[in-house]
């Protein structure tokens, strides 16, 4: 029952962010019809203001319905930014349908980074389920990596997106030589954050920088309060240690 009320509740989620965005369309083409109404009558027969005066109105008049036309595409961006996140969070996330909603924000917004990364962790979640085809798959972590890479090129600093490229380059595409120049800048500003260390040994163990991983795994042990994960970290470290002298 919970799920098919959770169901339920997304759908009016993504009914509502239609509707709003059918209702802005709409009052911009009517607006739009307005403006060239009301500009057209700035001058006689219908033709475009030709007097100082009459083009001085026809400005005015533009820039009140630009400025009003900015601030509804703005809103309407900020609805499907937020309708992407509430998929991504529900208890049962729905990843297909936030990947196309932060898709339809990044429109909106190109240049806004937090959209990228979340278009980001909602392609990369989608491409790790079983049903897709290889093909699919292979489509849906070229997506991921694109946006996080675009989010790194608006704030190259941007934590998140540097562990999210780091994990993607490690786990998912075996591409654990690209992965550590994003993973050693993520912990140059993360210092104490274990799972970067975590991900971040495992890049060096699979390019065979084996005192590099032991080194961190010690950084681990020596930092974590966490029981469990020192004994992870226990348990890497002496496969680590067995592979190097191996």
């Amino acid at each position: 029952m919970a799920q098919k009320g959770l169901g339920k509740s997304i759908i009016i989620l993504i009914i509502l962010a239609a509707g709003i965005t059918g209702v802005f369309v709409y009052k911009k083409i009517a607006a739009r019809n307005s403006l060239a109404a009301q500009i057209a009558a700035l001058s006689p027969r219908g033709a475009p203001p030709q007097s100082i005066e009459d083009l001085r109105k026809a400005i005015a008049l533009y820039e009140k319905k630009i400025d009003e036309h900015v601030k509804d595409a703005a809103q309407t961006g900020i609805y499907w930014k937020i309708l992407g996140s509430r998929l991504m969070d529900s208890r049962q996330p729905l990843y297909g349908e936030a990947l196309e909603a932060l898709q339809t924000a990044a429109r909106y917004f190109p240049e806004d980074e937090t959209v990228h990364y979340l278009i980001g962790v909602s392609a990369g979640s989608l491409a790790r389920s079983e049903y897709f085809s290889p093909g699919e798959q292979a489509e849906h972590y070229r997506i991921a990596e694109a946006a996080y890479l675009r989010a790194l090129d608006l704030q190259g600093r941007y934590g998140k997106a540097l562990y999210g490229l780091g994990v993607l380059y490690v786990f998912n595409l075996d591409r654990p030589e690209e992965a550590i120049p994003y993973l050693e800048l993520f912990l140059d500003i993360n210092k104490r954050d274990t799972d970067g260390m975590f991900v971040l040994a495992s890049a060096r163990a699979l390019t065979g920088d084996f005192a590099g991983a032991a080194d961190l795994y010690d950084r681990i042990i020596g930092l974590t309060k966490d029981q469990k994960v020192k004994d992870q970290a226990e348990l890497n470290k002496q496969k680590v240690m067995d592979a190097w002298y191996r």
